[in-house]
C-alpha cells in the first residue's frame, strides 16, 4: 500500500526528470509572452470585445465555445493560448514545490506566477464585460509582472550556463530593442505612419525584448562580476527599463508632449546606458565564470 501511494508522485517526478524543469519553465516563459502579444493583437484589431462580449464563451458551435467570425477568431485564439500558458504556469508551480532540488527562490517565483494567474484570468474576463482603461492597465501591468517573474525564475535555472559574455550580449539585445521601440512609438520620432495593429504588435514584441534583457543583464552581472560601477550602472537601466516601458504605453494611451519629451528623454539615458555598459562588461576585470 505504501508503494502505491508514492506512485503519483513519483511518476510526476518522472515525467519532470525527462522534460527537464528548465525546458518546462522556458516553454512556460514562451507561453505567456506568448499570451501577453495575442492578447495585444486582440486589443490592437478591436478583438477583444467579439464573440459579442461574450467569456469565457464564443459566439458560434456547440455551447457558443468556437469563433463566428475572423475577429472573434483573434480573441478566441488569444484566450486558446492563455489556457495553456495557465496550465504551464500551473504545472510549473506544482513541480518546483514538489522538487526539493529546485531553488526556493525559482518556487517562490513561479508559485507567485501561479496565484497571480486567476487575478489576471478576471482581468481579462472584466476586459471583455466592460473594457475600461483603468482594467486594461492592469490587465497589462499584471502581464508584464508575470513575465517578468518567470524571466528571473527561468535565469535562475539556467544560471550555471550563464556566462560574464551573456551581459554583454543582454545589452547589446536590449541597446538594438531601445531604437526600434522608438520608432514603432506614436511621438515625432516615429518612423512609421500609423500607429496600426501591426505596429503595435512589434512594439510590445520588443518591450518584452527589452525588459527581458535588463533583467538578465542585472541578474548575470551580479552572479559574474566584482565591478561595483558596472553593477549599479545595470541596476540605473533596469530602473531606467521600467520608465521606458510606462512612459512608451503612455504616450499610446494619452497624447501629450510632456510624456512624449519625458519618454524620449529616458529612451536616450537609457541608451547610453546600454552602450557604456556593453563597454564596461567588455574590459571589466575580476569576472567569476570558473
Amino acid at each position: 500500500m505504501s508503494t502505491h501511494s508514492h506512485t503519483p508522485g513519483l511518476r510526476f517526478r518522472s515525467l519532470i526528470a525527462r522534460v527537464g524543469f528548465p525546458h518546462l519553465l522556458a516553454a512556460t516563459l514562451a507561453l505567456v509572452a506568448a499570451t501577453i502579444l495575442l492578447g495585444v493583437a486582440a486589443k490592437a484589431t478591436g478583438a477583444g470585445l467579439a464573440c459579442e462580449a461574450n467569456w469565457p464563451q464564443c459566439d458560434a458551435g456547440p455551447y457558443n465555445l468556437l469563433p463566428a467570425n475572423l475577429p472573434s477568431f483573434y480573441e478566441w485564439f488569444h484566450r486558446f493560448v492563455a489556457m495553456f500558458a495557465g496550465f504551464a504556469i500551473i504545472g510549473s508551480a506544482v513541480a518546483a514545490w514538489r522538487s526539493p532540488s529546485i531553488d526556493k527562490r525559482v518556487t517562490a517565483l513561479v508559485v507567485g506566477g501561479m496565484i497571480l494567474t486567476p487575478i489576471q484570468v478576471v482581468l481579462g474576463r472584466e476586459t471583455v464585460t466592460q473594457y475600461t482603461m483603468d482594467i486594461l492597465s492592469l490587465h497589462f501591468w499584471t502581464a508584464v509582472l508575470i513575465f517578468s517573474m518567470f524571466v528571473v525564475a527561468t535565469a535562475l535555472v539556467w544560471s550555471a550556463s550563464l556566462r560574464a559574455g551573456h551581459v554583454t550580449g543582454a545589452l547589446g539585445l536590449g541597446l538594438l530593442a531601445l531604437p526600434a521601440h522608438v520608432a514603432l512609438s506614436p511621438t515625432d520620432l516615429s518612423l512609421v505612419s500609423s500607429y496600426s495593429p501591426t505596429v503595435q504588435l512589434l512594439q510590445y514584441g520588443v518591450t518584452l525584448a527589452l525588459l527581458a534583457s535588463v533583467i538578465i543583464a542585472v541578474l548575470v552581472g551580479r552572479w559574474r562580476f566584482d565591478d561595483a560601477p558596472l553593477l549599479g550602472l545595470l541596476s540605473v537601466s533596469a530602473v531606467l527599463a521600467l520608465v521606458v516601458t510606462y512612459l512608451g504605453r503612455q504616450a499610446v494611451m494619452t497624447y501629450s508632449p510632456l510624456l512624449d519629451d519625458l519618454y524620449l528623454v529616458a529612451a536616450l539615458a537609457l541608451l547610453v546606458a546600454f552602450a557604456v555598459g556593453i563597454w564596461r562588461s567588455r574590459s571589466a576585470t575580476g569576472t567569476r565564470d570558473a
